[in-house]
Formats: C-alpha cells, structure tokens, sequence
C-alpha cells in the first residue's frame, strides 16, 4: 500500500505543479493564466511529466513481451467494447441522482479547441494508464489475494482524481473494466487502446451534437422506442466484445 499512497501523491503532486507552474508564466508573459491555451498547455506537461516520471523510476514496466503475442484480436475488440460502451453508460449515469459538474467549464473549453484533443485523446489515456494500471494496479495485486479488491480499490481511486463528481460514476465503470483487463493481460496496452477510443468519442460527440449535454432521450427526440433501440444496438456491440475479451485474454 505505501507504493500506491507514493504513485498517486506523484501523480497529483505532478498534476499541481504543471497547473500552478503554467499558470506562473502566463502571469508572467502577461496572458491569462485560465485561458484555454493555459489549461491545454498544463494538461499537456503534466501527461509528458508524468509519462518520464512513471518510466524512469520504473514504476510501471514497460516490454514489448505482450506485443510480441500479437494481441491485435484482443486489442480490436478493446476498442468495439468502448464504442459499445458509451451509451449504455450514459444511460446508466442518467439513472443516477444528478451530480456537480464542478469542471464542466474548463472541460468545455478544452474540448473545443482542436489542440484539446491531443491532451485528452492521446497524452491522457496513455498517461492514466500507465499510473493506475501500470503502477497503482500492479502494485495493489500484489497486495490483495483478492484480485477483485485491488481491481476496485484502483478503479475508486482512477474516479476520485477525476475530481469532479459528474465524471466519477463513468470513470468507476471504466476504471473496473480497464482494471480486469490489466490483470487478465499483464499490460497496459488493451487499456490504452479501450481509453483511447473513449475519451476521443467524448471529444468527437461534444464537438458534433448541437447540445453536448443533451439526454439520450432528447437526443432521440423523447422517442423512448428509438432510445432503446439505440441501447439494444450498443449492447449488441458490448456484450460480444466482452464475450470475446475474456475468451482471447490470457492472465499472465
């Protein structure tokens, strides 16, 4: 457990300093220290910075032994499983009491800007991964004989440095889901694939819905038959590819 309290103070500590710092030389050159170019550049050093931190200190192990397995079946159907995914998982989130958005500005501004997406859709999965799978997760199985108790612990953990409890109950979901992955493989590539795919739909349906924040029933026009059919459609996707992953899945 101490590995794990060491990997995430980093990864906050390193997630403050890049936002504090950015902000310093903003002030500092005389731009605006909360302008959408300053959130992306912070978010942007704080996933390099985390990406060498985690590499260097060989907190998370990294080898080519698992692509050496050409896992391409497993790594297709990672990516069909975060497509499926996504509006089950909405309708789900809007099943639930209504939760603070307390970073819905900020997000909104990062997502429309098209520098956004290289933070969100490309730096972030590969960096998240790294941390609470590669390093967090790792960590966590050696210490639970339960796998399942360390796969949750992490995935608690993933949503609680969210820090914004709209994105909490989504990102549990993943994070469980990412999690059985890491065990059921040994690495963090099936995630990376699966986290890719969902934070650049995010990206991609903020920018093309003319209400982001719309309900699957609005968006179908308050036809609850088409919402359904719309849910059928994805479970037909997910259900499969989870089928799949846990059959082509090997736990090292």
């Amino acid at each position: 457990m101490k590995k794990t309290l060491l990997f995430l103070f980093a990864f906050v500590a390193i997630q403050l300093a890049a936002s504090y710092g950015v902000q310093a030389i903003f002030r500092l050159i005389g731009g605006d220290p909360l302008s959408v170019s300053s959130l992306i550049l912070s978010m942007a050093v704080f996933s390099i910075v985390t990406i060498v931190v985690f590499l260097y200190a060989k907190w998370c192990v990294v080898s080519p032994h698992y692509l050496r397995t050409r896992p391409w079946g497993v790594m297709s159907w990672s990516v069909l499983a975060a497509i499926g995914a996504i509006l089950p998982s909405m309708w789900i989130q809007e099943q639930m009491p209504p939760l603070p958005n307390v970073l819905d500005e900020s997000f909104n501004m990062i997502l429309k800007d098209r520098w956004g997406y290289v933070v969100v859709g490309l730096l972030a999965p590969l960096a998240e991964e790294l941390v609470f799978r590669g390093a967090i997760l790792r960590s966590l199985l050696s210490s639970f004989r339960l796998p399942w108790v360390a796969i949750f612990v992490s995935a608690l953990l993933f949503a609680l440095v969210h820090a914004n409890p709209a994105q909490m109950p989504h990102a549990l979901l993943v994070g469980l889901l990412l999690g059985w992955m890491y065990w059921r493989t040994g690495s963090i590539l099936p995630g990376v694939a699966y986290h890719w795919v969902n934070n650049s739909i995010a990206y991609i349906l903020f920018n093309l819905l003319p209400n982001p924040d719309a309900t699957l029933l609005e968006l179908a026009h308050g036809n609850k038959t088409m919402m359904g059919l719309w849910l059928l459609c994805s479970l037909c996707v997910l259900l499969p590819s989870l089928l799949q992953l846990n059959l082509r899945m090997r736990r090292e």
